[in-house]
């Protein structure tokens, strides 16, 4: 009979997305990852698999726990251009650690388009944030608060850009007044006339 696990899964998991976030997938060893989790390596394979299985669910856990931060200041009853902001700027919120850096840019820096599972879990989180800033831009311009001459589907695929752009400074050590002042002039293009 299998023993029970004598640990919080989701704790475990939350600490291997530290470790993969700050070092990516080939800088985690192993024994960083035991350690930082706090958990054997019997452990590690009754719960997970192996590293790659790990790698995968902390993906897939951080892409959605990412969405839902991004896609939150969407549905508030915010101006567009402010809920915009307030998505783009979502990781760099006050108590935050925007330095930590960011396991889907990471995945993607690191694997390419190598690895089709990872591009499955970092597709589908993208694709439906670019659908979330597409359907809020519709609404902005629909409002005459966003340039009636935008594309919603472009100017959502250049914010997601954008957005990445964002993490890669803020894990170069950019601070949060100079990240609000790259979403001012990426957003600057959004407005009116």
């Amino acid at each position: 009979m299998a023993r029970p696990m004598e640990f919080d899964r989701d704790e475990a998991l939350a600490s291997a997305i530290k470790v993969f976030s700050s070092h990516g997938y080939e800088g985690s060893s192993t024994a960083t990852l035991l350690e930082q989790m706090g958990i054997a390596r019997q452990s590690l394979y009754g719960a997970f698999g192996d590293k790659r299985r790990l790698f995968l669910e902390a993906l897939k856990r951080h892409n959605a726990e990412s969405l839902a931060e991004i896609v939150a200041p969407l549905d508030a009853d915010l101006p567009c251009l402010e809920a915009m902001e307030a998505s783009l700027l979502a990781f760099a919120r006050p108590g935050a650690d925007p330095q930590k850096g960011c396991l889907g840019v990471g995945s993607v820096a690191e694997f390419g388009r190598a690895d089709p599972d990872i591009n499955a879990i970092n597709d589908a989180s993208g694709q439906a944030l670019r659908a979330a800033l597409a359907r809020r831009l519709r609404a902005g311009v629909a409002a005459g608060e966003v340039a009636a001459d935008i594309d919603p589907d472009q100017a959502a695929a250049f914010l997601l850009t954008v957005r990445s752009g964002l993490k890669i400074a803020a894990r170069g050590n950019a601070d949060r007044e100079d990240l609000r002042a790259m979403v001012a002039m990426a957003l600057r293009g959004l407005r009116p006339a």
